[in-house]
């Protein structure tokens, strides 16, 4: 899936083409999941966030609905600026393939913090004026406790950061598989999360 996505990318930006998967391919990634694409820039032995848009419903066939995320990362994040040609070479792919968001319920919205798990869980979170997403391997990157998770994905969502006490808001929880590559082109990974115990 990755060398699919860099393969997408490359051929869109550079010969202006989107590809069809070989048969072989299609069978072998022919169910529906959800999906982000993850691009970071490589300067200096670290990583910044270059593009990441996907789509966290199962609605699409998988090869597909890498095909697209690929692309949009890569042309259509709000914010940030297309990807040009010349920096394929100095930037890393990493893909999440999500399982079905799970709405999380509770009668008090405090118990949230009790309902989710780092490393284990992403969140999304509806709210009467817009929705947001973080995987799961984002709390992990920043250190983040149960309550700042609950809180940067309100952040995310165009809210307040207490939004998840609101009484007409959703939380949901997912899952996620993640591999990257270790370097441009380089080797794949499958990236471990740690699980807070």
């Amino acid at each position: 899936m990755i060398k699919l996505a860099r393969y997408t990318i490359e051929n869109y930006l550079i010969k202006n083409i989107r590809i069809t998967v070989d048969d072989t391919l299609a069978k072998k990634y022919n169910y529906k999941a959800g999906v982000f694409i993850t691009l970071n820039s490589v300067r200096n032995n670290s990583e910044e966030l270059r593009g990441c848009i996907g789509f966290p419903m199962p609605d699409s066939i998988l090869h597909n609905a890498v095909i697209n995320a690929a692309i949009a990362s890569a042309t259509n994040d709000p914010r940030f600026k297309p990807v040009k040609k010349d920096e394929l070479d100095r930037i890393t792919l990493e893909i999440s393939i999500l399982t079905q968001p799970e709405l999380i319920k509770v009668q008090d919205p405090s118990q949230y913090k009790e309902k989710i798990k780092i490393g284990r869980d992403g969140l999304i979170i509806h709210w009467r004026f817009g929705s947001g997403l973080l995987l799961p391997q984002v709390p992990i990157e920043y250190g983040w406790d149960e309550e700042q998770f609950l809180c940067e994905t309100c952040v995310k969502s165009g809210s307040m950061p207490d939004c998840w006490f609101y009484d007409d808001t959703k939380v949901y929880r997912f899952e996620a598989t993640v591999f990257k590559e270790v370097e441009p082109r380089g080797k794949i990974i499958r990236v471990p999360l740690d699980v807070k115990k």
